[in-house]
This record gives C-alpha cells, sequence and structure tokens, in this order.
C-alpha cells in the first residue's frame, strides 16, 4: 500500500499531473471519475496568491469528490513560498506539492519551477521552509536537472527527503529539453534503488499507453505513475491502466456517444466553475483530442472549436451523439 503521510493510495496509484490551464476542476471531475488515484491542481504562482490576484486565488478551489488532492504552488521568493502555504493550507487541501520542474522560460527564467535547479542549496532551504509552515503533508514535483551536465536527482532526492517531503513526482527530462526527445526513467530508477529512500517515487513522462505504463512500472520500480499529456481529452487512460495491468487485457475503448458525454460533462461544468464566456472558451482545446481518430470530422471539430454559442456549441454535441452510428474510427 502505497501511502503519502496518512493518505492511503493503493498498491499502485495513477496520479493526474498539475498541467496550467488543464488541470481545473471539470477537468479532475472526469479524471477522477475514469480512474485517478490522486489528483493535483494546476500550478498556483507564490506571488499571484500573497498579492490576493484573483486568477490565482480561484485556483484554490477544490471540491469534496475529487480527493485526495493537492494544490501546487511555485515561486522564486522564500517568504513568498512560505506566505503562500500558508493561505493554500487554509483550502484545505490533503496535501501541498511544489512545483520544481516546471520549464516554461518566463517561470524558469526567473528562478521559480524547474529555474531553482542550477541553486539545489536554496532548493533544499526553501522545501525546509514549506514543511515547517504547514501541518500537511509537502511533496515535489521536478526533473532530472537544469540540463545534461546536471543531472542530481539521485542526491536531490534524498536531500528533499531529509527536510521532510513524503513523496517525490520526477519527470525524466532536463528544463532543458523541455518536452522533447524521449524521458530518460532510468534516474528515476536510480532514486527508487537508493537504499536511503523510503519515500514513494512516482515517475512522470511519455507514458500514453497501458501497455508502457505496466512496462514501466515493472523496468523501473517505481511506486507509481503521474500521467499529464496523455488524459488531456482522453480521462479513460487511467482505468485503462488499472484494467491491463490487473488482466493483460484492453478495456475497450469509449465509443463517439461516450466521448460526448465526457465532453458535455466538461463543458458544462466548465461553464458552471469559470462562467459562460471563459467556460467556453478554455473548452476549445479539448474538443480535438476528444474526437481524435473519427474519420472524416473535420468540419464537425471546426464548428465546435470556432463558435463561441454555448447553445450552439450543445447542439452540435448532441447531433454527434445522435448520430453516433455514423461515426468510425479511421
Amino acid at each position: 500500500m502505497i501511502k503519502i503521510g496518512d493518505i492511503s493510495l493503493g498498491n499502485f496509484p495513477l496520479l493526474l499531473a498539475p498541467m496550467e490551464d488543464v488541470s481545473d476542476p471539470p477537468f479532475r471531475a472526469l479524471c477522477k471519475k475514469y480512474g485517478a488515484d490522486m489528483m493535483y491542481t494546476e500550478f498556483i504562482s507564490s506571488e499571484g496568491l500573497i498579492r490576493d490576484a484573483v486568477k490565482s486565488v480561484q485556483k484554490l478551489d477544490i471540491f469534496e469528490y475529487e480527493r485526495p488532492v493537492g494544490i501546487q504552488i511555485f515561486g522564486y521568493d522564500i517568504d513568498s513560498m512560505k506566505e503562500a502555504t500558508e493561505i493554500t493550507q487554509s483550502a484545505n487541501p490533503d496535501i501541498i506539492d511544489i512545483n520544481y520542474g516546471c520549464p516554461v522560460k518566463k517561470v524558469a527564467c526567473k528562478g521559480a519551477g524547474a529555474g531553482i535547479l542550477q541553486d539545489i542549496p536554496k532548493m533544499v532551504k526553501m522545501t525546509a521552509e514549506i514543511v515547517k509552515s504547514t501541518h500537511l503533508p509537502v511533496t515535489v514535483k521536478t526533473r532530472l536537472g537544469w540540463d545534461e551536465n546536471s543531472k542530481y536527482i539521485v542526491e536531490v532526492a534524498e536531500r528533499l527527503q531529509d527536510v521532510g517531503i513524503e513523496a517525490i513526482s520526477i519527470h525524466g527530462r532536463t528544463r532543458k529539453q523541455m518536452y522533447k526527445g524521449e524521458a530518460d526513467w532510468s534516474l528515476i530508477a536510480d532514486v527508487k534503488k537508493n537504499p536511503r529512500m523510503h519515500i514513494p517515487v512516482f515517475g512522470n513522462g511519455d507514458i500514453d499507453s497501458p501497455e508502457k505504463a505496466v512496462e514501466y512500472k515493472n523496468k523501473f520500480g517505481v511506486d507509481g505513475i503521474m500521467i499529464g499529456r496523455a488524459s488531456i481529452g482522453y480521462p479513460w487512460i487511467f482505468n485503462e491502466i488499472k484494467h491491463f495491468a490487473k488482466t493483460g487485457l484492453h478495456l475497450e475503448k469509449p465509443g463517439v456517444a461516450e466521448r460526448v458525454d465526457a465532453a458535455i460533462q466538461h463543458l458544462e461544468m466548465s461553464v458552471k466553475w469559470k462562467g459562460e464566456i471563459l467556460g467556453v472558451a478554455e473548452m476549445k482545446r479539448h474538443y480535438t483530442n476528444y474526437f481524435k481518430g473519427i474519420y472524416d470530422f473535420k468540419q464537425t471539430r471546426m464548428k465546435l472549436v470556432t463558435s463561441y454559442d454555448l447553445d450552439e456549441i450543445m447542439d452540435t454535441l448532441n447531433y454527434i451523439k445522435e448520430n453516433s452510428d455514423k461515426y468510425s474510427f479511421a
């Protein structure tokens, strides 16, 4: 049984990765419904929280149905991160997660996210101060290192454990790689094999099928897997991995009608949480993935991604469902 603090996550948990503008409450609800064991919010700026910025504060919204859930924060200033931790704690998450992995230039070049991988002593000090600032379990998401010459993750993971983190998720690339090339899980395995490590070690990067998830579980010995991009528009991947790991067989892929039902649920929750204008606009990135692989679907997809009229979009989705037997997968 894998545990983070007192939170039991099963024998091989599947975690939803924190993804900006993706891992919001509507999306998390779908991932929970289809098998995710642990959810993380979008990353939230510590500076935004302490300045009471509307967008940052809204990201603190969590709901009982999605527990266990962690709120992820990022920042470059230790005092700001401590203050943000106290604000985050008041939202009553199950876990506070620190983002030491975001490779995006506007974040990393300020020394936040993966940028802190250039200053390991500061990374360790910041983590220690955050752990002291909360009664909640603290976890970390990070990368192998800044670049090929600084892949110190085995040492870093141990040092972070020594100052009190209770789990670590590692993306198998450096900051310099961004999302290019193939994720290298060999160093993640080395972290797990370190005899001094006793906290859960989760692997992340390039898991896009049940076969790969089971292969990497067996090959690299991680305690669980964090899934990001492969879940966008396809939350079914969590249950598919679990079923394949248990039986060696594939679950039947969701048909067109089931995909429409998921898209409608996602859209309705998005509008309810964000308001109609923003809720409709931010759903557009999901439609391509929900209906990926359907033959001769381009015109219908264009209706979904170009319309800003909620009723028109709902009419299109209902039309797809009512005529689902006319669609086939390429």
